[in-house]
Order: C-alpha cells, then sequence, then structure tokens
C-alpha cells in the first residue's frame, strides 16, 4: 500500500499530495458536470450547492486568518487579515478574477512580513 512514507524523497509528498487530491476531487467534478447539465442556474439544489461551497471557502480562509498552521504561524493575524482583504477588495476591483486577488494577497502577506522583520 502506498503511504506518505512510501519513499524517502524530497518530492513524494508533493506527488502524493496530487494524486490523493486529485482522486478525491475528480469524480464530483464529473458527477457535478453530468448532473449540472441538467439543471437550471435558478434551481434550489443548484442554489444550495453553491451556498456550501461558498460557505466552505469562507470556512478554510477564516481558518487560514485566525487559526494557522505551519509558515502562517510567523505572520501576525493583522496582516494576514489585512492581506486577506486587500487581496479580495483587489479581486472585486478587477472584474473578478481570482488569480489576480490570490496573487494580491501573498504578495501584500510576505511584503507586510519583510517590512515588519526591517522594523
Amino acid at each position: 500500500m502506498m503511504t506518505w512514507q512510501s519513499l524517502d524523497a524530497w518530492w513524494w509528498p508533493f506527488v502524493f499530495i496530487m494524486i490523493g487530491g486529485w482522486l478525491a476531487t475528480d469524480a464530483w467534478r464529473w458527477l457535478g458536470v453530468l448532473i449540472g447539465n441538467r439543471l437550471s442556474d435558478d434551481s434550489p439544489i443548484l442554489i444550495w450547492v453553491r451556498s456550501v461551497a461558498t460557505a466552505l471557502v469562507a470556512a478554510v480562509i477564516a481558518k487560514l486568518i485566525l487559526y494557522p498552521s505551519g509558515a502562517l504561524l510567523d505572520f501576525p493575524v493583522i496582516l494576514r487579515a489585512g492581506a486577506a482583504l486587500f487581496g479580495f477588495t483587489v479581486f472585486l476591483k478587477f472584474n473578478r478574477k481570482p488569480w489576480i486577488g490570490i496573487l494580491t494577497a501573498v504578495v501584500t502577506l510576505v511584503a507586510g512580513q519583510i517590512l515588519l522583520a526591517n522594523l
């Protein structure tokens, strides 16, 4: 059986996560495509699915800001919250393009940490 410790290579955990992430989500994506084509945009079930998905994303973001782990522990909570808020503002300003908001938040987070380190 393949486990996290199956190989002693630096790249193995990344491959393990990519395979696990793909297997866990790809079947649901295909099921969504097959079923979603038959639903209207304003159907109650699709509204519920969008609401749950939005709530899950909001919960993950809140957890990362308020209860971080790993490298995010080194960043002050006000910097994490400010970077998220600024990234969201830029996301809204630039036609709701996710990559722009994410990139803005990451650059803000890193720049803020660099500025704090030099004070």
